[in-house]
Parts: C-alpha cells; sequence; structure tokens
C-alpha cells in the first residue's frame, strides 16, 4: 500500500490520498433560498448523496441518490467543494460535492436512510441549525453554492 504524507490532524494532504478512501457524491440542493438538509441516525445534518456505483458518473449517481433519498428530481450543476471528512473517529470519507437545482415538485418523500428534512433558509447558515449540528466541511460546501 502506498505510503501518503500526513499532517498532524492526520488528514492526507494530496489528491491522491483522498483516493484511498470511501467516495460520497453530496448535494447542495437549494430552493427559493434555502438549502435541503437531512438528519441522520447520528442525530447531524446531512446533504443528500451517497456513494457511485463501481463506474457511475458522479453526476448520475447524485440524481439517483436525491431521488431515493429524498423523492426529488434534480439537475446538477457546477462542481462546488471538495475534502476529507471524518464521519466516525479515523473513519474518514472523501465528499464531493455540487449544486443542485429542483426539475420538479419540492414535495418530498423521506427514505429510511434518514430522520427528518429541512428547508435551512440560506440565512440562517451555522455549525448548529434548529438544534443539531451540519458538519463545517457541508457549512462551507453550502457557502460555496451561495456565493
Amino acid at each position: 500500500m502506498a505510503h501518503h504524507a500526513m499532517s498532524a490532524t492526520g488528514v492526507a494532504h494530496s489528491n491522491e490520498a483522498m483516493a484511498d478512501y470511501p467516495l460520497s457524491i453530496k448535494g447542495v440542493l437549494i430552493h427559493r433560498g434555502c438549502v435541503l438538509l437531512l438528519l441522520n441516525e447520528r442525530g447531524e445534518w446531512d446533504l443528500p448523496g451517497g456513494r457511485p456505483d463501481p463506474g457511475e458518473d458522479h453526476r448520475a449517481a447524485l440524481t439517483r441518490e436525491v431521488r431515493e433519498e429524498a423523492g426529488l428530481d434534480v439537475t446538477v450543476g457546477a462542481l462546488i467543494d471538495e475534502h476529507l471528512f471524518e464521519v466516525l473517529p479515523q473513519r474518514f470519507v472523501h465528499i464531493i460535492a455540487y449544486v443542485c437545482t429542483l426539475a420538479g415538485t419540492s414535495d418530498i418523500i423521506l427514505s429510511d436512510e434518514h430522520l427528518q428534512t429541512y428547508w435551512a433558509p440560506v440565512t440562517e447558515l451555522a455549525e448548529v441549525i434548529a438544534g443539531h449540528r451540519l458538519p463545517s466541511g457541508y457549512l462551507s460546501a453550502v457557502r460555496s453554492a451561495c456565493r
């Protein structure tokens, strides 16, 4: 296995090092000045999305995942963010985030992967929204999408 230089925080520096981690494609879905957040089983806000199937295009994977998790049809736009997210201590996931727009109704059909949904006004973006933590990487991805 290739050895990669790690920083003091244990986070790999190079993009090749990011490739060693499981990939998750996330969508920053903004509609009428709000961003869609999904509450996960850890009690944290999540962005819709998930792992691509082997060989699956990132945008196609994200379109499929948003439909599975929220019952929404979206158009995937620009890539806005890429970072390593420490899901659990020493368990990192390589997050790639794209901006999304609704391609149909905003009526959410929540899957059993998440506990609740919230259209968070982008003016209320913070580390804690409606009593739950929004991981900082997701927060900065949403802020990037709003710019």
